[in-house]
């Protein structure tokens, strides 16, 4: 099922067959339920992918400005595309470690996290479309998948840089996109849903972030592993350059990040 989301191109035919191999999921792990069996896959190392968006080099994408509606429309172009990343990537942790034996829960939390992200490519699909524009009718990022290729053949990397890196500086940031938006929706109706949405995203990406430092820490208890400095290591080798601050402390403590994971990673410049 997980390869069968990543092999799949268009985004809404992805995120619905995301919903749907969800709710299987779910449906077998309900009391009383007949166990659905994990497997074993062979996910490709790169999802399938629309023919548009065109994807660039991250130097030649466009800079976007949010004072105006186009620049609005840009922004939130660029995070449906991470929003569709983030399908894939929940959905390719899954297939691409079942090598290595993990507790159910772990499939639970990653499921739960693809179908989420699922529905946050969906609603920034709905705010471009009432808008006047679609997902694929700019330029996007092309480096997006790189943390997956990096990590192939990693466990311990992907769960430290998807999840703890990229996904926390979600964390960070998405205060400032909502309250952009709100600003804008003063003259502009359409900024309305776009909150909303942001809203839901920003409650929602905390469980990820959760997820991805639960179980990093369960398999470093597994392997009598220290947490902080195993995950120093695997951040300077597989993330290119240093983390940014400001940092959103108290959402990346409730997340289960505690400062001394992220700070010796800042740049001092920042």
């Amino acid at each position: 099922m997980a390869v069968e989301v990543l092999i799949t191109a268009d985004g809404r035919a992805k995120t619905a067959l995301s919903h749907a191999h969800a709710a299987v999921w779910r449906a077998s792990r309900a009391a009383g339920a007949a166990p659905i069996a994990v497997g074993q896959a062979a996910p490709p190392l790169r999802p399938a992918r629309p023919e548009k968006p065109d994807l660039l080099d991250p130097r030649d994408v466009p800079r976007r400005r949010p004072g105006s509606p186009q620049g609005r429309i840009a922004l939130l172009h660029a995070l449906a595309h991470i929003e569709l990343n983030a399908v894939d990537l929940h959905w390719d942790i899954i297939a691409r470690f079942t090598d290595q034996p993990m507790p159910p829960g772990f499939y639970d939390d990653w499921v739960k996290s693809a179908d989420e992200e699922s529905k946050h490519f969906n609603l920034l699909c709905d705010c471009l479309e009432a808008m006047g524009s679609h997902y694929g009718a700019l330029p996007a990022h092309a480096g997006m998948w790189r943390a997956a290729e990096d990590t192939v053949d990693d466990l311990f990397g992907r769960l430290a840089v998807v999840p703890m890196v990229l996904e926390a500086r979600g964390l960070d940031v998405t205060p400032g996109l909502i309250a952009t938006f709100e600003k804008a929706a003063a003259t502009d109706p359409a900024a309305e849903a776009a909150v909303a949405a942001l809203k839901v995203i920003y409650a929602e990406e905390v469980h990820h972030v959760a997820y991805g430092s639960k179980w990093f820490n369960w398999l470093c208890g597994r392997d009598g592993l220290d947490p902080k400095d195993r995950f120093h290591d695997l951040v300077r080798r597989y993330f290119h350059g240093a983390l940014k601050p400001p940092f959103n402390e108290e959402k990346r403590a409730e997340a289960g990040l505690p400062p001394d994971f992220y700070w010796p990673l800042a740049d001092a410049e920042a």
